[in-house]
């Protein structure tokens, strides 16, 4: 107490009035039914289900998983493994359909350390050649004016400087400059719901970098983006108290969390926020395994940049399947879903018949099975990304936006339920 008492003097001394990010404790029932709908999800251990967010998730929270936890741990061990160090040439890639993208071994490295473990060793040092590979290319389609894009996004670039700095691995000033230059210049980081995302997992990697003392030379540089993300952060708060929107508030919070600010209402804009995602916590609105990630550490005072020197002694609560309860056992109520695609000629309208909290992938693969529409998509950090509908694949910097009648945006995409 003598030394916060000592903390506290010395701000003001100085004149500074500095407010900390600070999320009060939910009910506890409320966190471990979050916790109970990852449980659910651990029980999916094939190469295209494992998700190393989840792993981080639940380390980073006050709630475990026994041995269902070690044993999705190695599974994603195996996975990465055999994905990403196994022999280029082989004609056999029955046990790895898809390759890990670089932004899902970013997570994988995260995950390493949320176990308190650094990658070391041949194949470590493999994993984290081709991460800074991954970062090299993308720095070339950014360009040295800054006019192009990454291939992948920032929020992947931000995400693998992340990785490697946890683990105690230096990035290059020019690849940190990169993205320092879109942080200062508002390159694709507009306030739409997919750049608070954005912002904050480039504050949280400027933060890593600046608590590990790395790269001094963009120290300034460093210390002046964190500040700005923040800023900006703040500025995109809806009435409703959300960053951005509910599923982005998360991460956004992990930023704001990560240290305190002087001159801005933080306190009051976290309290505010937490509100917000009670209400929703309490409607059912998180259902995307990846976001129940990101939430669960901030419910426990954590962020990604404590995985620089992860607790794994902390003691968390055992986790148990949610019993299930005979009397809410009903008849399941069969719902009709039209599906309309405008931006196709001649326009697709169909209507589908589902089980009431069908998801909306669901819905598309019941479509095509009845013909006359087809889809595709492709592995993303937060599950399936629809790239393609009725033979149309979204170009460069394009995607297909997903509406419920008449024009609410379906936040969640193909996890969506009806």
């Amino acid at each position: 107490m003598g030394n916060l008492g000592a903390f506290l003097f010395l701000l003001g001394a100085l004149g500074v009035l500095a407010e900390f990010c600070v999320i009060p404790q939910l009910d506890s029932q409320l966190v471990e039914r979050l916790g109970q709908r990852l449980l659910l999800w651990m029980d999916q251990l094939s190469g295209e289900h494992v998700n190393p967010s989840i792993y981080v998730g639940l380390r980073l929270s006050n709630l475990q998983a026994g041995t269902k936890e070690d044993l999705y741990l190695h599974s994603l061990k195996l996975n990465y493994q055999q994905c990403l160090l196994g022999p280029a040439t082989s004609d056999d890639n029955s046990d790895c359909p898809t390759k890990p993208s670089m932004g899902q071994l970013a997570l994988y490295m995260l995950a390493l350390r949320a176990n308190c473990e650094f990658v070391r060793g041949h194949k470590g040092d493999r994993l984290v050649s081709q991460l800074k590979w991954f970062l090299e290319d993308e720095k070339r389609a950014i360009g040295h004016n800054h006019k192009g894009h990454p291939h992948t996004s920032y929020y992947q670039y931000g995400l693998s400087i992340l990785a490697l700095c946890v683990h105690q691995k230096l990035v290059h000033d020019n690849v940190v400059g990169k993205l320092l230059y879109a942080v200062e210049h508002d390159h694709y980081l507009h306030q739409d719901h997919l750049s608070v995302d954005t912002m904050a997992m480039a504050g949280l990697a400027f933060t890593c970098l600046e608590r590990s003392h790395f790269n001094p030379d963009l120290r300034q540089r460093i210390a002046t983006a964190i500040g700005t993300v923040r800023e900006k952060i703040l500025k995109a708060q809806t009435p409703e108290g959300y960053f951005g929107n509910v599923y982005s508030t998360p991460l956004a919070l992990q930023l704001l969390m990560s240290s305190p600010m002087s001159g801005v209402e933080l306190g009051s804009a976290c309290l505010k926020a937490r509100a917000a995602l009670l209400a929703k916590l309490q409607d059912g609105a998180f259902q995307n395994a990846v976001m129940i990630s990101q939430l669960l550490p901030v419910l426990n005072h954590k962020t990604y940049v404590d995985l620089i020197f992860p607790d794994c002694q902390a003691p968390r609560a055992l986790l148990v399947a949610a019993p299930e309860d005979p009397s809410l056992i009903h008849i399941p109520e069969v719902i009709s879903v039209t599906l309309k695609v405008s931006s196709v000629l001649p326009p697709y309208k169909q209507a589908i018949s589902v089980v009431a909290g069908s998801s909306l992938e669901h819905v598309l693969k019941k479509a095509q099975e009845l013909g006359g529409f087809t889809y595709g998509t492709q592995a993303s950090l937060s599950g399936p990304f629809l790239v393609s509908v009725m033979g149309k694949v979204a170009g460069d910097r394009e995607f297909w936006q997903l509406l419920q009648a008449p024009d609410t945006p379906l936040l969640q995409v193909l996890s969506s339920t009806f």
